[in-house]
């Protein structure tokens, strides 16, 4: 099941609502500070993993313990 930022039009509040499916429609999204009904869908940037390591390659990039050059 996808998660969801959403705004209620009617109260203002930004919330986060796990839906059964990204076809859900926005009409059956409840805003939890005043329980109605007119919640709209944020543009969010999709959560991202990149492989399984958490070493660092020699090979250049960031390092900040190595101060700058």
């Amino acid at each position: 099941m996808p998660m969801f930022d959403y705004k209620c039009e009617n109260c203002n509040t930004i919330f986060d609502e796990l839906v059964p499916s990204s076809d859900t429609p926005d009409t059956h999204i409840v805003c939890p500070k005043c329980k109605e009904k007119q919640a709209k869908r944020l543009l969010s940037a999709p959560a991202v993993s990149v492989g399984g390591s958490q070493s660092v390659s020699s090979g250049g990039g960031c390092n900040p313990s190595s101060g700058f050059s």
